[in-house]
């Protein structure tokens, strides 16, 4: 843990990865004088106009990583997909590194990461791994296939029910076979621990994935379950962190399936699109409980501050290119209770994440009812067509 607690220009904070998630961990730092420096490769990433210290560069460069950060105090991460050596040779030169790179290498490749939950007896569903050219066949069908590394936002993951699916869509490189899950609820428990061990978990979610696109289209908080099951989906994620011995924010994701059975499904070591109505609807944001971890400054208060709350991704359209253009907004920001949000990115494509909408009420069907209106009457375009 830092020493003094410090804020201000005295303490150095780095983080690598410089969109959405970067740009709502700075909005929280300004509350607290936490100075952040941004590293990303591309130049018009939504951090860039907003950090302390911007620095165009590759995250997966090993000495890009470690010229970036070798004269900070802390380095953190808003995006998994980075250069374990760098962050490790800037923890051998003296810089805290949260989350640990040993952590971070076990998460980037989800073949690792199956196998520890395997090792740890932590409940996940049945699985084997191949090798590139491997027979995807081999585990039966249905199966969910997916890439052991470098898969990010549903990219990288697919249901194949049949031979004819192998045949037209499998994935040739090194992949995780899954056996299909008999799913009633995909749900979400987001997990923040210290240097000390000190512990805190947000309520249960409950997450609406859109198929087409395999990426979260809508969520609820609290989620749709009972106290019983809340409470054991809430220690399931916390024997995942205490097992890694975990120090910083995990997302951890879960399967409820038909027989009432909660089963780990992928875990990330950051912040977490499953936590973004957080900044409205708890009383300490992931954002907040992120920097808190980094820091070592105590947690806060994760407490629901309403009944209910939803909160719904904008997506580009299908056919959507160039500026992007938010059709629907300003009724959006009329109605009571909608909180939108945009991550300030340039340009849009197709179901590429443009910013999300966070709703709160009194009760679920408020919430429910303005997620459905706001998905009819809200949509991301583009200023030019391909």
């Amino acid at each position: 843990m830092l020493k003094n607690l410090q804020t201000g220009p005295s303490l150095r904070i780095g983080v690598l990865g410089g969109g959405q998630l970067g740009l709502m961990m700075i909005q929280s730092a300004i509350n607290l004088d936490l100075r952040v420096e941004v590293m990303d490769p591309s130049n018009q990433a939504p951090c860039a106009r907003l950090t302390h210290r911007f620095v165009q560069g590759d995250l997966n460069n090993v000495e890009s990583v470690y010229q970036f950060g070798k004269d900070l105090d802390v380095v953190t991460i808003e995006i998994e997909h980075v250069s374990v050596e760098g962050l490790r040779k800037l923890e051998q030169s003296g810089v805290k590194v949260v989350p640990k790179p040993d952590h971070i290498a076990i998460i980037q490749d989800k073949g690792l990461q199956k196998q520890f939950f395997k090792d740890n007896q932590i409940p996940t569903s049945d699985f084997i791994l191949i090798e590139s050219g491997g027979d995807i066949s081999s585990l039966g069908l249905p199966i969910v296939q997916k890439l052991r590394t470098g898969g990010y936002d549903g990219r990288g993951v697919q249901i194949l029910k049949t031979t004819n699916d192998i045949l037209e869509r499998g994935f040739v490189e090194a992949s995780v076979l899954e056996k299909a899950v008999d799913i009633d609820k995909e749900l979400g428990v987001i997990v923040a621990r210290n240097a000390s061990g000190k512990t805190s978990i947000f309520p249960v979610v409950e997450s609406v994935f859109d198929p087409k696109v395999n990426l979260v289209s809508s969520l609820i908080s609290p989620a749709n379950i009972d106290v019983d099951t809340a409470a054991k989906a809430q220690k399931l994620a916390l024997s995942v962190v205490e097992a890694m011995d975990f120090e910083g924010l995990m997302a951890v994701e879960l399967f409820l399936d038909a027989d009432g059975n909660l089963l780990v499904n992928e875990v990330a070591p950051r912040t977490h699109n499953s936590g973004h109505h957080t900044i409205e609807a708890n009383r300490t944001s992931q954002f907040d409980q992120h920097l808190r971890a980094v820091v070592g400054i105590p947690f806060g208060d994760v407490s629901l501050l309403h009944n209910a709350a939803g909160m719904m991704n904008l997506l580009g359209s299908a056919d959507a290119f160039g500026a992007p253009v938010y059709d629907g907004l300003s009724e959006a920001l009329s109605m009571p209770g909608v909180h939108p949000h945009l991550y300030g990115k340039s340009e849009v494509k197709p179901y590429r994440k443009m910013g999300h909408i966070t709703v709160t009420g009194s009760d679920m069907n408020f919430v429910q009812e303005k997620l459905l209106k706001l998905r009819d009457s809200l949509c991301v375009n583009g200023s030019k067509k391909k």
